[in-house]
């Protein structure tokens, strides 16, 4: 199935890796992780810069997300309903 993760962004939910919180941009190891991913073209932002609110990690890219991190845990949850249900 497919997870919306902003605009015009659905990404395949087997392709997601992790999702994080922005603040979690504050430690260490995760600024340099993002940092480097930026630097190799890894990055794609679907908000502006004062709208981020979450890091999708996926197997191609990394997208910054104008959606939390709990509203794409719940839109997840609500495809797997949706499935079961068929």
């Amino acid at each position: 199935m497919f997870l919306h993760l902003g605009g015009d962004v659905v990404v395949l939910k087997k392709d997601i890796i992790a999702i994080l919180d922005t603040r979690t941009k504050q430690s260490g190891i995760t600024r340099e992780f993002i940092d480097i991913a930026k630097d190799e073209g890894f990055i794609q932002s679907i908000s502006n810069q004062e709208k981020e609110k979450s890091l999708v990690i996926t197997t191609k890219e990394i997208y910054v997300s104008p959606i939390s991190c709990t509203t794409l845990k719940k839109r997840s949850e609500n495809i797997l309903e949706t499935q079961d249900e068929k």
